[in-house]
């Protein structure tokens, strides 16, 4: 029989059960947390992603400096 459930691994279940959300633990290894939490702070204060192009390219760009190094 299938077992159900999700697919996360047991540290990201730990770090679920700490409090921390398990998609800013996966930003943050990616070194490009704080370009997130500026472009969400953006979103959160102007309601608008169209208003926070800057922050939107910033992450963007520090992800895919990211994903060049891997």
């Amino acid at each position: 029989m299938a077992q159900g459930g999700h697919a996360w691994s047991r540290a990201e279940r730990d770090e679920a059960e700490e409090g921390e959300d398990p998609l800013d633990a996966r930003i943050a290894r990616t070194g490009c947390l704080e370009q997130h939490r500026q472009l969400q702070e953006c979103m959160a204060e102007r309601r608008d992603w169209r208003h926070c192009q800057e922050q939107l390219r910033a992450f963007g760009a520090c992800m895919a400096r990211r994903q060049r190094r891997e």
